[in-house]
């Protein structure tokens, strides 16, 4: 019997020596696959059950997240229109509203979450102040060169949005 009991023992330790560190590495790679710089794809709104291409249906953006913790975004509708007096100081009313609804950007910090697959972004500052100094928790996949973020919540103050990024090359 102690034979028995010595043998699962030593199995259940080589089993748990053997896996556990695999999956300590792939919860590790998952969160370092998040490094890098992100192109964005499209970012979907959604709200009273409608959605829409609230950047529009070309939307630029950039997302950096640095090994460090570091990120920063920016996104813009690709069809913003020049300012007629090509100085941003001057903008009309509605070249400044159109420039404000449509691009947004923002740098801080970001946390990952690999048992509940979500990113705490605590933002140090951005273009819509309300935001500044705040925690964002949005979930997030990876699968090949695409990253999927899903925000419960928007800038609009109402809505949830569906963002898909590519690898940057």
């Amino acid at each position: 019997m102690n034979r028995l009991i010595l043998r699962f023992i030593t199995a259940s330790a080589w089993v748990c020596g053997f896996f556990c560190p695999i999956a300590k590495l792939t919860a590790q790679t998952r969160a370092q696959d998040l490094v890098g710089t992100w192109a964005l794809v499209s970012i979907t709104l959604e709200r009273d059950g409608k959605k829409t291409d609230f950047y529009g249906l070309d939307p630029q953006g950039q997302a950096t997240y640095e090994a460090n913790g570091r990120l920063s975004v920016i996104i813009t509708r690709s069809d913003l229109p020049q300012f007629v007096s090509k100085n941003r100081e001057l903008g009309t009313p509605e070249e400044n509203k159109a420039v404000v609804q449509g691009s947004i950007a923002y740098f801080g910090t970001y946390s990952v979450n690999e048992t509940a697959k979500t990113i705490t972004i605590h933002i140090e500052s951005c273009t819509f102040p309300n935001w500044n100094g705040i925690d964002r928790k949005v979930s997030f996949n990876i699968s090949g060169n695409e990253l999927h973020i899903a925000s419960p919540t928007s800038s609009t103050g109402t809505g949830s949005n569906q963002q898909v990024w590519k690898r940057a090359e």
